[in-house]
């Protein structure tokens, strides 16, 4: 974020979730709205595969970080919110993202997490949103008319593509696989060692959390996770 970091004390937090759940969700549209313009600045980091296969810990793990020292932030671009919804439903709650909506070039990781949401995100959409979720102008390409091979299904708000073919291929000029994107090519992850079901107890699951208590966290920022620990587990039964 460019905005800097705050926190708020948990109690206080507590408070606002009964008596006024939309404090967050107002301060963002007031700031748009006053244009104060919050943005945030994208940065990657970018480890090799000969550089994944000797990290002392599993580089794909949500659980740990890659530290900035040995692989630092790159940055990208940056995102801006310069303008409000003009319709709650018809652009926010409508609105479908997806990490398997990749541009050619880029490929997941092996992630488990990203991997069950490959396929996850996707069905959840058409679930909640209707089959046709893409053809919808929050979810559709901006400005330019889009040509594939899907048709028919509930809600469609299009013209179907008139009579164009539904298959590939075929002799109408149908739209055709980028050439770009052909030439391209996946890049295989060989698994190393014997897949198999694995004890996770000896893991090092200790030494990044040590270096983010001690060296990023500042007085206040270890007090307040002290305090939310205690208050999570003072309810805890002993003998669990």
């Amino acid at each position: 974020t460019d905005q800097g970091i705050k926190n708020m004390d948990p109690v206080r937090a507590g408070e606002l979730a009964g008596s006024d759940p939309d404090y967050s969700i107002r301060d963002l549209y007031n700031a748009i709205a006053k244009k104060e313009f919050p943005s945030w600045t994208l940065k990657v980091q970018i480890m090799t595969f000969e550089q994944a296969e000797k990290v002392p810990y599993n580089p794909f793990d949500l659980t740990k970080i890659w530290p900035q020292a040995d692989f630092p932030l790159l940055p990208v671009g940056r995102m801006v919110l310069d303008r409000n919804p003009s319709n709650y439903f018809a652009e926010v709650e409508q609105a479908a993202f997806a990490p398997s909506h990749l541009v050619p070039g880029i490929e997941p990781s092996p992630d488990k997490m990203l991997q069950a949401r490959l396929f996850a995100y996707g069905d959840t959409h058409r679930h909640r949103v209707g089959a046709n979720y893409l053809m919808l102008p929050v979810n559709c390409p901006y400005r330019v008319a889009t040509r594939n091979y899907q048709r028919d299904g509930p809600m469609n708000s299009t013209d179907n593509q008139g009579g164009a073919p539904n298959y590939f291929p075929n002799s109408f000029s149908g739209p055709k696989e980028c050439p770009f994107a052909r030439k391209l090519q996946n890049s295989p992850m060989p698994p190393s060692g014997n897949i198999d079901r694995y004890e996770s107890g000896d893991d090092d699951n200790f030494s990044q959390a040590t270096v983010f208590y001690r060296r990023v966290l500042d007085d206040g920022g270890r007090r307040r996770l002290i305090n939310n620990i205690i208050d999570h587990l003072r309810n805890a039964s002993p003998f669990l």
